[in-house]
């Protein structure tokens, strides 16, 4: 229950234009049902000619008799012309709010979707880091795509009938007291009431299982969306290894468990609205036969039968159609739930209440015994990591692949927090600084370049609002990018593609050395920038990191002999420990795995 007041609530900001949809909804049904008041005269003065009477024992207000006093006056031609005119005028007004009933609840869905869509993609970009080491990316996207529309066609057809089919009900319930009034007997009343209620059983066993189906339909769609994500970023790797086939029969795996629960889910949808309708009718045939001997016996009218008759049936549509929504409100509930999980996700990385504003780098980064795992129940990922970084010195980080070195620059930008241990910046804990002017003040450089599907400009510029172009062009020189730059068909405003794969490697990575310094750090990190180059890019890539090394402060991952040479400080992480630090020279000559390493990966390259 409180998931479904919580869905409820996100149309609260849009109460407005619901409420007048609500407005609309009432004026349709009263307009719709209207008529049924019609069949009365129609029945007993028009077409049987008989008077229509009140029952003596009834008590009857004075409107209504005068009512009835003046159709039993009129002609039976003058009354079928202004039944037919009041028929006319009726539906043309029930047609009229039932545009705008239509349209206003079509634009509240689309605004609550707005708002979710909003919300969720602002959430995702507050979570921390560590949350999105643990979702599927593929899983993430479907909370905005798939389960924001299951929401949203919910509320355009679900909750519009949650609220319009009950006044419905409502509505004719009134004019089945009217009959009653009239002289529909209470046994028949009394019948109507015991047997309607079993209509909704199968409504509220089937809703159940339905939601489940919908849980599991809407985590197979975040399967599929996270292996399109995967094999379309990797066709290139998918092809040179000649999978094509095997990866079509794991797409059409998961795509053939998501139809199977898609017809699940229909099955239990579709079977409700006929078995609804099988024990409605059962109920209205008893109605009809129990009423038939009252209308024989002469006890009760032919119109106000008539009208008592049209009432249920009238009743019957909403009735169906409430029983679809439960199980459309199911559905949407499920999706409710992943999105709400999401919103509920606590953001790890946190500020301070009045953190400090880091306005400039002055002395050093200092590591006091940190450790880190990024599952707390495996084992530590950094133990005890006792590091000093200088001002303006060149830092390099050497090890085994998975000891260790990415994990220890990814949390002096606080992309993750150390376990135990504090990471100092100037003597202050990282966890008091404002996270905005801490990385405003650090320049990343992976060895998995990531660019936006945009011109160069809004590549090297990303993150200002105002592109300053002299400098534009001077960090492009720099990184030894604008000798290609020029030369693309539309300079610094062509579009690179999508994460850049209209241009080669070695021109991504420049243009996003170039954005990295674009906004002038202090402080510059490189992790493995080079790794995947070829000889040529690789060398110009490493150029153009040795001309903006100079004064900053530089932590290199290395992979190459030419970035690690001549570091200042050479660090070797191993198995999640600092094992030895020191020059070049002085690692050869006293530490066994840096000149393991060194031979393995650099003696070729040795002048």
């Amino acid at each position: 229950m409180k998931r479904y007041i919580r869905f409820i609530k996100l149309i609260l900001p849009h109460s407005r234009v619901f409420i007048m949809a609500v407005v609309c909804m009432i004026l349709t049904t009263l307009f719709s049902a209207s008529p049924l008041g019609l069949i009365i005269p129609l029945v007993d003065k028009v077409i049987t000619g008989k008077q229509i009477i009140i029952p003596a024992n009834v008590y009857a207000p004075q409107v209504l008799t005068n009512i009835v006093v003046t159709i039993n006056e009129m002609s039976p031609l003058k009354l079928l012309n202004a039944l037919t005119i009041l028929l006319v005028i009726m539906f043309s007004l029930k047609g009229i709010f039932e545009f705008f009933q239509n349209y206003l609840m079509t634009d509240v869905s689309q605004r609550v979707i707005r708002d979710v869509k909003n919300s969720t993609y602002k959430k995702l970009q507050e979570l921390s880091m560590d949350f999105y080491s643990r979702n599927p990316t593929g899983q993430l996207m479907s909370r905005i795509t798939y389960d924001a529309d299951v929401i949203r066609d919910a509320i355009s057809s679900g909750l519009a009938d949650t609220f319009y089919q009950p006044i419905q009900i409502i509505c004719y319930t009134a004019i089945l007291a009217g009959a009653i009034y009239l002289g529909v007997s209470w046994n028949l009343i009394f019948v109507s009431l015991i047997l309607f209620p079993m209509i909704l059983y199968p409504v509220v066993k089937i809703g159940k299982r339905l939601r489940k189906i919908s849980k599991s339909s809407q985590e197979k769609v975040g399967d599929i969306n996270n292996m399109l994500l995967e094999t379309i970023a990797g066709i290139k790797l998918v092809k040179s290894f000649c999978m094509q086939d095997y990866e079509w029969k794991r797409f059409k795996e998961h795509n053939h468990s998501f139809y199977r629960l898609n017809m699940k889910s229909v099955k239990r949808m579709k079977i409700v609205s006929p078995m609804t309708e099988c024990m409605g009718i059962a109920c209205v045939a008893v109605i009809l036969w129990m009423a038939g001997k009252d209308i024989v016996s002469g006890m009760l009218s032919v119109g106000v039968f008539s009208t008592f008759i049209a009432a249920i049936f009238s009743m019957m549509k909403p009735v169906k159609k409430l029983s679809n929504v439960y199980g459309i409100n199911q559905q949407a509930l499920a999706a409710a739930e992943r999105i709400f999980n999401l919103w509920d996700e606590p953001v790890t990385i946190q500020e301070k209440e009045k953190p400090i504003l880091f306005e400039s780098f002055k002395d050093n980064i200092v590591f006091e015994n940190v450790s880190f795992a990024y599952n707390k129940e495996k084992e530590n990922v950094l133990n005890g990591i006792n590091l000093t970084i200088e001002k303006g010195k060149i830092i390099a980080l050497v090890g085994p692949s998975g000891g260790g070195k990415s994990t220890l620059v990814n949390l002096i930008p606080r992309f993750y927090d150390p376990d135990s241990g504090e990471i100092k910046l100037d003597g202050k804990n990282l966890k008091d600084l404002e996270i905005k002017s801490l990385r405003e003040k650090i320049g990343f450089v992976t060895q998995e370049t990531l660019l936006f599907n945009d011109t160069v400009r809004a590549n090297i510029s990303y993150g200002h609002e105002e592109i300053d172009e002299d400098q534009l062009v001077r960090v492009a020189k720099a990184a030894n990018a604008h000798m290609f730059i020029k030369d693309f068909p539309e300079g610094y405003n062509t579009v690179i593609g999508e994460r850049g794969l209209k241009i080669s490697g070695g021109q991504r990575q420049r243009i996003a050395i170039a954005r990295a310094v674009y906004k002038n750090p202090p402080i510059l990190i490189f992790d493995e920038a080079t790794s995947q180059l070829d000889t040529e890019s690789e060398k110009l890539v490493q150029d153009a990191i040795n001309n903006l090394m100079q004064g900053r402060t530089v932590v290199v991952i290395a992979h190459r002999l030419s970035t690690i040479k001549h570091s200042d400080k050479i660090v070797v992480i191993d198995k999640g420990r600092l094992a030895a630090s020191g020059t070049h020279k002085e690692l050869l000559s006293k530490n066994a795995l840096y000149k393991r390493l060194y031979e393995m990966q650099f003696a070729d390259q040795e002048k």
